[in-house]
């Protein structure tokens, strides 16, 4: 069952659009571009997110720059399919700093993992905590990423 798109209205996406874009705009720069009043703004932006279509709002970081820099792109492929065996996975990953995105997928791998490290024996010491040591992980496959051409979270607001 598909979850229903919340309604949102022309002021909600500009507030939105603009805030994917940088969270650095102020409420006057939101106001203008949503044509309403500062007071409005700060409604809607409450709003927005306890009804959690605004879930953070955080500092995006050049991996290079803080040491990471190489990324992996890792199916994961369990033993056993359990309940509990899934939650358990999706438990270690969420701990797990070097793991920036998890997704649990259809297909030939149960998991699919978009990983950081500084170097290749700092991913080896990933793989040993991540699947070596789980004797539920069958098997993992690792793509290693040359290049970042489009890397973002970004959800296309202009056809609600």
């Amino acid at each position: 069952m598909t979850e229903k798109a919340p309604s949102l209205d022309a002021s909600d996406r500009a507030i939105l659009k603009q805030l994917q874009k940088s969270t650095q705009v102020n409420l006057e720069q939101l106001a203008h571009l949503s044509d309403l009043s500062v007071p409005s703004v700060q409604r809607r932006l409450r709003r927005l997110r306890e009804r959690r279509i605004i879930e953070g709002e955080v500092a995006i970081l050049n991996p290079k720059a803080v040491g990471q820099s190489m990324t992996f792109i890792v199916m994961v492929e369990l033993e056993r399919e359990r309940l509990d065996q899934l939650d358990a996975f999706r438990r270690k990953a969420r701990t797990e700093p070097q793991v920036q995105q998890c997704y649990y997928v259809t297909g030939e791998a149960d998991f699919v993992l978009i990983c950081l490290a500084r170097d290749m024996e700092d991913f080896e010491a990933l793989t040993h905590r991540l699947f070596f040591e789980n004797t539920n992980v069958r098997r993992f496959r690792t793509s290693v990423v040359m290049e970042r051409s489009k890397v973002g979270l970004g959800v296309p607001i202009d056809s609600l």
